[in-house]
């Protein structure tokens, strides 16, 4: 009988060595380290709202707004963090909500009713994507470059269709939506929606090979090659994505203001771009999380209530906001020097 052998021992200490652990659990804590920072920020932020202006900022009416307006560029957020998660950026983000909604709000689209508004949203927000992708993916554009120029035409259609005139929705049921009576348990319908974009996101990045995907071409594109990943697929159904979340965003500006602009979407790039950052998304791609850039959202969001409630002027709302984006990028590279 042949004797069982015993494992290898450390002669300095005689002890069996310890297997190290494996490098995702490392990953996963310093996820939980920033999370909880994150949450830690967004805590102070609405203490400092309800000691400065506590019966403004504390009502629910209040909050209900925040959480309302923080939706729209929540989502995009989402779908902008799958593609800088992928080593890509989007800057057009804002003009493919702008020509989404008002394509979405033309006197033709609004006969066919909400199903008629909610789908030309849609088609429009994946149909830009779709050319982003394109133009990167298999042209081998840069994506600054591509989405810059996307961002220049989808403004310019969105002028052209709007003529500098706001479109009024006349569609009750689209209306309704951004009624008081349409809450669900005192929550609004925009932010359900957003709650709902938010998991699926988090799944689909987590518990997908399409996630995987996304984070192995955003480490390292030629690694993820050789391991047999179609790369340029993986880009072009990474700017669908961001398209098909610009649609879903301009559908809920639409519910929320009740019109189609062609100035709609505004800076939303910047938004989402600082919101994922903040959240520990790294511009260099293969790193992200869809629970921290919403909470970048959050915190960006509630940081614009207490400025307003405290009647601070816009400019210094603007100079916070770069001065926390710098903030971020530095410990985020701070982060990378160390591990």
């Amino acid at each position: 009988m042949t004797q069982p052998v015993s494992p290898p021992r450390d002669s300095r200490t005689d002890k069996v060595p310890q297997a190290q652990p494996p490098a995702w659990r490392g990953l996963m804590a310093r996820a939980d380290v920033r999370t909880l920072s994150l949450l830690g920020v967004l805590a102070v932020l609405i203490l400092v709202g309800g000691i400065t202006k506590p019966d403004e900022f504390l009502d629910t009416r209040n909050l209900q707004l925040v959480l309302t307006q923080a939706s729209v560029v929540g989502v995009v957020t989402v779908g902008m963090t799958f593609v800088i998660i992928s080593g890509g950026i989007d800057l057009s983000v804002g003009a493919i909500v702008a020509l989404a909604s008002v394509w979405a709000t033309t006197v033709a689209t609004q006969e066919y009713g909400f199903a008629g508004i909610l789908f030309t949203a849609l088609i429009v927000g994946v149909g830009c994507g779709l050319v982003n992708g394109v133009l990167i993916a298999y042209g081998a554009m840069v994506p600054f470059i591509a989405t810059l120029a996307m961002l220049a035409s989808a403004r310019g259609l969105a002028l052209q269709i709007t003529d500098g005139k706001t479109q009024i929705v006349t569609v009750p049921s689209v209306l309704d939506l951004g009624e008081r009576d349409a809450y669900v348990l005192g929550i609004p319908p925009l932010v359900l929606v957003f709650a709902v974009v938010t998991v699926i996101g988090w799944l689909v990045l987590n518990r997908t090979t399409f996630g995987r995907r996304t984070v192995a071409v955003g480490g390292n594109p030629e690694a993820a090659r050789l391991a047999g990943i179609d790369v340029r697929r993986q880009r072009l159904y990474l700017y669908l994505l961001s398209g098909l979340c610009c649609g879903i965003a301009a559908f809920l500006l639409i519910v929320l203001s009740g019109s189609g602009q062609n100035t709609n979407g505004n800076l939303y790039e910047l938004d989402a771009i600082a919101a994922a950052i903040i959240g520990g998304t790294l511009l260099t791609g293969g790193r992200g999380t869809i629970t921290g850039s919403v909470l970048g959202v959050l915190i960006f969001f509630t940081i614009t209530n207490i400025f307003a409630l405290n009647n601070l002027q816009s400019d210094v709302q603007q100079i916070t906001k770069g001065a926390i984006i710098v903030a971020a990028v530095l410990v985020q590279r701070r982060t990378a020097s160390t591990t």
